[in-house]
């Protein structure tokens, strides 16, 4: 039997997901200054192959402008900047279709490959002067979510866990975005009488969350091992990258980075 020597330490985590926004080239370009639009609420935030496939966002502006707001698009970093959508009454939700940057830039939407990154910024002009919001974001377009390429036989491996070896995805039969991880803790040799693990993909952005879950009554003489974590997967390949703390009743392993790779 494998024995691993553990050491207990108790911890703490945040999360900070922060917008950046991008380089000015142009002079009369301000960001930040007088006129400054926001964007939030991103959902979804990725393009798929799907027909149809759309980003959601809400944008806004300050109560005593009055102009109208233009969403722009660049693609791959091109820094186009090109107008797809105008808003002249806001705060107001705003649906850009795949198709609608396809036209705005006069080409097809075949010509976007997978892996394409657009780039969303909203602009809003007073006195002949530009001001993009402080905050844009980028969509990728990735493929569609498709339960049987995202579920089956895996290997999971972490290098900082030290584990590798096959694991089970089952997704939910009424609900294909809740998916059901087993196995992980028989990687340690260890008896996997609780659980599965659950995960579950955010259909806006494929990002996962993975609810603590304990796997496992017994755990090399510590009670009640449980895995919780988050991480991303990638619909075109199927592979997850993860991150999950490990926990005991009687304290924490610390967090270690995974991947499932389909198999």
């Amino acid at each position: 039997m494998k024995i691993k020597i553990f050491k207990i330490f108790g911890f703490a985590a945040v999360m900070l997901l922060a917008l950046t926004a991008c380089d000015e080239d142009v002079i009369d370009m301000n960001r930040g200054e007088g006129v400054v639009p926001s964007i939030t609420n991103l959902d979804p935030a990725v393009f798929s192959e799907a027909e149809g496939t759309y980003v959601s966002f809400d944008i806004d502006a300050p109560d005593d402008y009055t102009g109208d707001l233009v969403v722009l698009a660049s693609v791959d970093g091109d820094k186009s900047r090109t107008p797809v959508k105008t808003i002249s009454s806001f705060p107001a939700n705003v649906t850009i279709f795949l198709t609608e940057v396809a036209d705005a830039k006069g080409v097809s939407v075949n010509d976007f490959e997978v892996g394409s990154i657009f780039n969303f910024e909203v602009q809003a002009t007073v006195g002949g002067k530009n001001y993009r919001s402080l905050a844009s974001f980028n969509a990728p377009l990735a493929c569609e979510y498709l339960p049987e390429n995202v579920s089956g036989d895996y290997t999971a491996s972490s290098a900082g866990w030290g584990v590798s070896g096959p694991i089970t995805i089952v997704a939910d039969e009424d609900n294909p975005f809740r998916l059901y991880v087993s196995g992980l803790i028989a990687l340690d040799g260890m008896e996997e009488d609780q659980g599965p693990l659950v995960m579950v993909v955010n259909p806006g952005n494929f990002h996962v969350t993975a609810p603590r879950t304990v796997l496992g009554t017994d755990f090399f003489g510590f009670d009640n091992v449980a895995y919780q974590g988050f991480g991303v997967l990638d619909t075109c390949t199927g592979i997850y990258t993860m991150t999950f703390t490990i926990t005991v009743d009687q304290g924490s392993f610390g967090s270690y980075g995974f991947t499932f790779t389909p198999n």
